[in-house]
């Protein structure tokens, strides 16, 4: 049987994962951190609202949400805007809206907006950190646009592509956290597990979860 790897950090408060994206669950869990998941209600951007209030808003809303029925646990949650010239993009209702956010983007710099909030019922407690990072689209041909949507794959995503699949193929440059625009700010959300005990550094062979 082939041995597991030994983790980068080790799990020391069980803690839920408050999100239906498997981008979440996959960069957490390429880390080797254990922890349950309980999908959140989503909520949707609130117009009018700035991009970080809007993001910050939906992250208080899921965790709390989900924290409620999990009373004594610890609760992560994040959501994940693309905007583009004070517009919102969210996930597409169809492919032509998918088709019409890609040929919005081509060419040009949009931002990306994240927030990740942390909360445990019991103990009253909820932190909230927002993250910016601007990606840079080259020029998108029709061609590309079509063949992308026929994919699948913009439909589950905010502004319609995502960074770590095919959609990567569209992006110039990124500036700022390469993992916020895949849907979890790592450096963030690590920082947060950190400060509150809930995971650590694994320095030791005996620190590996159990199978």
């Amino acid at each position: 049987m082939k041995e597991k790897p030994t983790p980068l950090y080790v799990v020391r408060e069980p803690f839920v994962l408050a999100s239906r994206s498997p981008r979440r669950r996959e960069l957490l869990a390429q880390l080797g951190l254990d922890f349950q998941v309980r999908p959140s209600p989503e909520e949707e951007p609130s117009i009018g609202a700035r991009p970080d209030e809007g993001v910050r808003r939906a992250a208080l809303f899921k965790a709390r949400t989900v924290a409620q029925q999990e009373w004594a646990s610890w609760v992560l949650a994040a959501d994940t805007i693309v905007v583009l010239g004070g517009h919102i993009f969210g996930k597409p209702s169809s492919p032509q809206e998918a088709e019409s956010m890609l040929r919005s983007l081509s060419g040009r710099s949009h931002e990306v907006y994240s927030a990740v909030c942390l909360a445990r019922a019991d103990r009253g407690f909820c932190r909230v950190e927002t993250v910016l990072s601007r990606v840079d689209f080259r020029d998108v041909t029709e061609a590309e646009i079509t063949a992308y949507v026929r994919t699948g794959e913009p439909m589950d995503k905010a502004g319609a592509y995502g960074i770590q699949g095919l959609g990567g193929a569209f992006v110039r440059a990124v500036y700022g956290s390469y993992t916020n625009v895949v849907g979890l700010p790592l450096a963030e959300t690590l920082g947060m597990l950190q400060k509150n005990g809930i995971i650590a550094p694994c320095l030791h062979q005996d620190s590996r979860p159990e199978s």
